[in-house]
């Protein structure tokens, strides 16, 4: 299994709080889908997680990318509704942009989640500003593109997944204001506006753990 210490290992780090988080979030997150959805978003999201948890020892020794599509393929399988494709989908991209990159920086992880923002808009069609994870995701990959493409290359991952955290829950928060045009919300027009979007705050509350956690990944 990969140190820590090393790019691999904090990747596999992050991809493992990943999976905690939504496990341990389950309820929460299908109460907040309940509002204007289906109310099965987090119930979808832990089944699959659940087994990536479960498989960890064997997930963990595979190479980055090796790492992440063995993970697309049981988020697509084992998650239900949309978000089984979706985030599937996410995990896949996510595993392109780093093939045959076995110590991936943070330069990569950028490279990783633009991937998988531009999977999800390929497979959902959807894009910024249509109340889905993408809202949150979006501007998290801006963030730290921005932060490293202005004179910080060697900003440290500590400083890096702060930043992701506050960007995330930042833009996860905004989505509040929003009227869903994609998914199952959107079938709800109106009604869909005054709670925050699942997906984003999915995405806000993962990054918020990784940040919490990072120092004490070893």
């Amino acid at each position: 299994m990969p140190s820590p210490s090393t790019p691999a290992g904090d990747l596999a780090f992050v991809v493992r709080t990943m999976a905690r988080t939504a496990v341990d979030n389950e309820r929460a997150f299908s109460d907040l889908d309940a509002v204007a959805g289906d109310g099965d978003f987090g119930y979808s999201l832990a089944r699959g997680f659940e087994i990536v948890l479960a498989d960890w020892d064997t997930l963990a020794t595979e190479a980055p990318a090796e790492l992440l599509k063995k993970v697309a393929l049981v988020i697509s399988k084992r998650v239900g509704g949309t978000s089984g494709p979706l985030w599937g989908t996410a995990f896949l991209r996510a595993s392109t942009a780093v093939k045959d990159r076995p110590e991936p920086n943070a330069a990569d992880a950028v490279a990783m989640l633009r991937a998988a923002a531009e999977g999800i808009k390929a497979r959902g069609k959807s894009d910024l500003g249509d109340k889905t994870l993408l809202d949150a995701l979006i501007p998290m990959t801006d963030a730290l593109e921005q932060r490293l493409a202005g004179g910080e290359p060697d900003a440290g991952g500590a400083e890096l997944a702060a930043l992701a955290a506050t960007t995330a829950r930042a833009a996860a928060d905004a989505t509040q204001s929003m009227q869903a045009r994609r998914g199952r919300q959107s079938y709800t027009g109106e009604r869909s506006i005054g709670s925050p979007d699942p997906g984003a705050v999915a995405v806000a509350v993962m990054a918020e753990r990784v940040a919490a956690e990072w120092d004490a990944r070893d």
